[in-house]
């Protein structure tokens, strides 16, 4: 049976949360307030199932194989960043800390904020089938390219080159360096 793409729903949150953090890494601990990824993989999971936020379902593509979950891709429209962050900064301040989020998307773009395929259905090309969704997804949203940031220099990024991301400059969020890379639909 050939991979099948769908959208997520609430009930993704405990396959989808934990694969997130893993791949945001700081990023989430920043937009969380947490410190410990399993922590803050619980509250991604709790985001995830509301509408309207960065992490939200209404994001999500879920990818399954045999009727299991493998993969994901969250994206939302560079230009609506800021709104999708509000939830994330009121719980920043609920818990004391400084409400600030680090700008990710730029207007303009279908903004993917987290693509990840489970390590055990790794290399077979899941994560371009998730890329060609998205590439899919800006062209019916009338939106000019595919945005995202990554680790210099690591795997993630030889994957986004391969398949025509260019360099789009460096930004520092949560305090790390990570490459914009673009990609005209």
């Amino acid at each position: 049976m050939p991979p099948l793409l769908r959208p997520a729903t609430p009930t993704d949150a405990a396959f989808a949360a934990p694969l997130i953090q893993a791949t945001a890494g700081q990023i989430g601990y920043a937009l969380t307030g947490e410190g410990d990824g399993g922590d803050a993989a619980r509250v991604i999971a709790a985001f995830f199932r509301q509408p309207d936020n960065r992490l939200s379902f209404g994001h999500t593509l879920i990818l399954e194989e045999g009727g299991s979950p493998v993969g994901l891709a969250v994206a939302y429209p560079g230009n609506e960043a800021r709104r999708l962050d509000e939830p994330f900064r009121a719980r920043l301040r609920a818990l004391g800390l400084p409400d600030r989020i680090d700008p990710e998307a730029s207007p303009g773009e279908l903004y993917l904020d987290t693509l990840a395929v489970v390590p055990s259905a790794r290399d077979r090309g899941l994560g371009g089938l998730l890329l060609g969704a998205c590439l899919a997804h800006a062209a019916a949203l009338g939106l000019p390219r595919l945005g995202l940031l990554t680790v210099p220099g690591g795997a993630a990024e030889r994957l986004y080159r391969r398949h025509g991301f260019a360099s789009g400059g460096v930004r520092q969020v949560a305090g790390e360096d990570y490459v914009h890379l673009v990609r005209p639909v």
